[in-house]
Parts: C-alpha cells; structure tokens; sequence
C-alpha cells in the first residue's frame, strides 16, 4: 500500500482524472458487452419437450421424491413423432 498525504485539494488534483478514466473505462466495457452478445440458436426437439411442464415426470417416493425422472421422459419423448428418427 502506498500513503497519501496532501491537502483535500491536492488529492483532488492527483486523483479526479482517475476517477474520470474509471468511469469512461466501465462505459466502454459495457458498449463492448452489447456487440459480443451471440444471438440465440433455436432449441431442439428434445430441448422443447423437456422445457413443457405437462411433459415432466416427477418420482413419487424414494430419496428423489419430487425431482424429474429424465429416464422415464426419455422413453416418453422416443415413442413421440418428434424423438423418432
């Protein structure tokens, strides 16, 4: 760490030009986030159905009670027109 000592005015003279760059500095951050944004694909079958949540089948006992049985949607979404191939 390095001690400052001065004045309020002098402190002013060495540092507000640091508080300016930081503020252009996050500005241009920003505007660069705008342009690298990547435009979203669009989901696939399987990504459709398993978003639905009339499409969910959920454990009913047992140590995963409430949590989604992806094996059983699974074999659900294969029998569907769309999960043929």
């Amino acid at each position: 760490m390095v001690k400052v000592e001065g004045t309020l005015e002098e402190m002013y003279e060495l540092f507000g030009d640091a508080r300016q760059m930081v503020k252009s500095a996050k500005r241009s951050v920003r505007s660069a986030k705008k342009v690298a944004t990547k435009v979203k694909r669009p989901l696939n079958s399987w990504q459709k159905y398993v978003k639905a949540n009339s499409n969910k089948f959920k454990y009913k006992s047992g140590a995963k009670k409430g949590q989604i049985n992806l094996k059983a949607m699974s074999r659900a979404f294969k029998k569907t027109r769309k999960g043929k191939k």
